[in-house]
């Protein structure tokens, strides 16, 4: 047993929770946040934030940065330098903005997909468009195709690459040399790169992940990474993140457009959590990896065991698996609904992460093992029912 207990399950439906915002009898594994209470110790700080009673407007102090700073080079090897950091309301803002300052009306942004779905919206939004390199598979493992992405890049058009590091929702960690190549390519073609690393915090005990920006001193000086502790400690509602740019021409861009977009002031929680959770929470994160990986276990074994025809692709990071049911969808993309509305598990289609998505789902597991249990047999269920339906048909 350890100090923490990740077994226990809280009543979130009362507290506006968009996970839990559901019909009665359903259960939510869909949006990536956890079902787990943060870190007894971020509380306990927030708490004693509250009772000052006043909730004004709030700078952010030197503490802020040392967490930041302390965290990176103690968990990741990275350097970060305090005036290399720019507080941001949260990693999306920061890729919004990001592309908004970076690019003009109809340039490229470059993504792999399948990727976090939002990741269209900050292109899309700001008069971009999303240029699409598929992610291939080998070997049951998701690589990039090197060639094609290199083509992309190449586009005079092209001008960001959003890097997804750790990749949602497929779990990949890039390696450092994955990593190198990516940032050679980006330089050789003049390309920015905006690297998301907020699920960098959730990995499996025996993997470790390498900051985009640690990678190589060209990685370092093309790129704006987005940094945060909400997948981390469950916070995504404290609206707290930072934007790492070790470039000094970048980041007037970025500190400008996020000021400029309003998104630059914490607000008077903001930073004490992040305080907290990167001062007082490691052994908190350590023992919620241990469990994490214990419910992806779980669950590798009960499809693998109980699921004939798919296929759980074990994730190196983030809370959630990419579950392979391909053969089972033969080419639709309609799994994910047919199995909330005849079992209530609320799961996430493949296809809403673009290209080479379908056939797939995403699950979130971090919640509760009884939560997991329950998913798993739902699950099973529902693709049982599902198969019926379609062999009537055929």
């Amino acid at each position: 047993m350890g100090k923490y207990n990740f077994d226990k399950v809280i009543d979130r439906k009362s507290s506006w929770a968009i996970k839990w915002d559901i019909k009665d009898g359903e259960l939510p594994m869909w949006v990536a946040d956890m079902d787990f209470e943060t870190a007894p110790e971020v509380k306990e700080a927030l708490v004693e934030r509250l009772g000052v009673g006043a909730y004004g407007y709030t700078y952010i102090p030197d503490e802020w940065y040392d967490a930041y700073i302390s965290w990176w080079k103690r968990r990741h090897h990275l350097k970060i330098n305090k005036d290399e950091l720019i507080f941001s309301t949260g990693v999306i803002p920061t890729l919004s903005s990001s592309v908004r300052k970076l690019t003009t009306p109809n340039e490229n942004v470059v993504i792999m997909t399948p990727v976090y779905n939002v990741f269209y919206n900050c292109i899309v939004n700001n008069g971009a468009r999303a240029l699409e390199s598929r992610l291939i598979m080998k070997d049951g493992r998701w690589e990039i195709d090197f060639e094609d992405l290199e083509q992309k890049l190449s586009d005079p058009q092209t001008t960001l690459l959003i890097l997804c590091n750790p990749h949602n929702p497929v779990g990949r960690i890039w390696s450092k040399e994955e990593l190198i190549k990516i940032g050679e390519l980006c330089y050789k073609h003049r390309v920015t790169v905006i690297s998301d690393e907020i699920h960098c915090d959730i990995t499996d005990p025996d993997k470790e992940y390498v900051p985009f920006a640690a990678a190589s001193d060209i990685c370092r000086d093309i790129s704006i990474t987005a940094l945060a502790p909400s997948k981390s400690f469950n916070m995504a509602g404290m609206a707290t993140s930072a934007a790492f740019v070790p470039n000094e021409f970048l980041r007037h861009k970025v500190w400008r457009q996020i000021n400029t977009d309003e998104c630059g002031e914490p607000s008077f929680l903001a930073v004490t959590a992040a305080i907290a959770a990167f001062t007082k929470g490691e052994e908190w994160l350590d023992e919620l990896n241990e469990y994490v990986y214990g419910n992806k276990c779980y669950c590798e074994e009960f499809i693998t065991n109980n699921i004939p025809g798919v296929k759980i692709l074990h994730s190196e990071a983030t809370y959630l698996i990419w579950v392979d049911c391909s053969d089972i969808t033969k080419g639709k993309d309609d799994l994910a609904r047919f199995i909330r509305e005849k079992t209530g598990l609320f799961i996430t289609r493949g296809g809403q992460y673009g290209p080479g998505g379908e056939g797939f789902l995403r699950i979130n597991l971090a919640c509760p093992r009884s939560i997991v249990v329950d998913g798993m047999d739902r699950l099973k269920k529902g693709i049982e029912l599902y198969k019926e339906a379609h062999e009537d048909k055929e």
